[in-house]
């Protein structure tokens, strides 16, 4: 039971949430400060919510009484308060759009905020958005995703549904959701195939690769195609690289920044950090290591094309080298001269089987990968030599 002191307690949260009272009647506190009662109550097999009013116009007593009027028009076969709206369920556009609201604070990148949005807004919203959100089957969610198949977009189709999934499963933590739908269809999906970037993994072309890389005239992007031949990261953890990031000879990548959302510590060899050194002159004023050329000040990093457009200005194509072929080129050739697989996978990000252990491990085998990356950075020097 509810008392007017939690009433004028209750603080707006992330997200909106319910404080229950008797007999179907709540309140809720939306993020806004905003605090509504509702009753919800269930006709024809169907659950319903009646918005009764807003606090503190509406009080306590008064609350309670409307619900028993309500109650009393539901006994004698009318809707609850025929002259106000009803409401049914929340539906998937509206809790999808309490999601993106949490989501957006708890996301450091603008295009990813940009990109899980379009997702659900042009291919989800269409479909389900005006469905109530607990009336949504794995059916209707298999019907969305089939039809991204079709157009031959595998890999749209599994984030989407994987988003989907987290609005579902956001849905059942908030009590208005009974079930992720999403769940029961992940294993009738057509299977995305696997890619494969092209690299350089020959020891004689990845010296011709490093020494073309030297001579390359961005002053920039040839400092970020260096850093990435030393550390092996991701194009877009490197593009997004922060100054604040780095620190006593190691980056830092925090989890928001990182594909499977873990941190990741990158130990950086003594060229690493001359690299670093030099880009400094350049960006060290700034927010990213490795900026836009069209933004002075430093505040938007490298366009995600700038590598590529170098390898292919460089003369290699496609099937030659990747902006993400440094990676199995570090990969395959650290394996070749014996260095432990673990030390390499941690070093790659590569997420284990066991997602718990992964999440507290980020700074397993630390010394050993540190020794292994300038061995790595002293490889690369040995062969742009030869």
């Amino acid at each position: 039971m509810l008392s007017d002191a939690k009433i004028k307690n209750a603080k707006p949260g992330k997200n909106r949430y319910r404080l229950g009272d008797s007999d179907g009647l709540y309140l809720e506190v939306m993020q806004s400060g905003a605090k509504y009662w509702r009753y919800r109550y269930t006709k024809d097999g169907k659950r319903h919510w009646y918005t009764i009013g807003e606090y503190p116009v509406v009080r306590l007593p008064e609350a309670r009484e409307l619900r028993d009027k309500a109650k009393r028009d539901l006994f004698e076969g009318t809707s609850p308060g025929t002259q106000k709206k009803v409401h049914t369920e929340p539906t998937f556009a509206e809790v999808a759009l309490d999601w993106f609201n949490q989501l957006e604070q708890r996301l450091t990148s603008e295009k990813e905020k940009q990109t899980a949005r379009a997702r659900i807004t042009n291919h989800v919203i269409p479909f389900l958005g005006d469905k109530p959100i607990n009336n949504i089957k794995p059916t209707d969610v298999l019907a969305v995703v089939r039809r991204l198949e079709e157009r031959g977009t595998l890999e749209v189709a599994h984030r989407v549904h994987q988003t989907c999934s987290r609005i579902f499963r956001f849905a059942v933590a908030a009590g208005i959701c009974e079930r992720d739908p999403a769940a029961d269809i992940k294993g009738a999906i057509m299977p995305v195939p696997q890619r494969h970037f092209a690299s350089i993994t020959e020891a004689t072309k990845v010296g011709n690769l490093l020494r073309a890389i030297d001579e390359y005239p961005g002053i920039v992007v040839r400092y970020a195609m260096q850093f990435t031949a030393l550390t092996f990261c991701r194009p877009g953890e490197v593009r997004h690289a922060e100054w604040a990031e780095i620190k006593d000879a190691e980056w830092r990548i925090p989890a928001g920044k990182m594909k499977m959302r873990r941190p990741h510590i990158v130990p950086l060899s003594t060229q690493a950090l001359e690299v670093l050194e030099k880009v400094k002159v350049i960006s060290g004023f700034g927010r990213y290591v490795f900026p836009s050329a069209r933004t002075p000040d430093g505040s938007r990093p490298m366009s995600e094309t700038a590598v590529l457009t170098a390898l292919r200005i460089m003369g290699y194509t496609k099937d030659q080298m990747t902006a993400h072929g440094f990676r199995s080129m570090a990969s395959t050739l650290l394996n070749e001269n014996g260095f432990a697989p673990d030390w390499i996978e941690r070093q790659l990000a590569h997420v284990e089987g066991n997602s718990v252990r992964a999440a507290y491990n980020y700074a397993e085998y630390l010394p050993e990968r540190r020794k292994m990356m300038q061995w790595w950075a002293d490889y690369l020097d040995k062969l742009k030599e030869q």
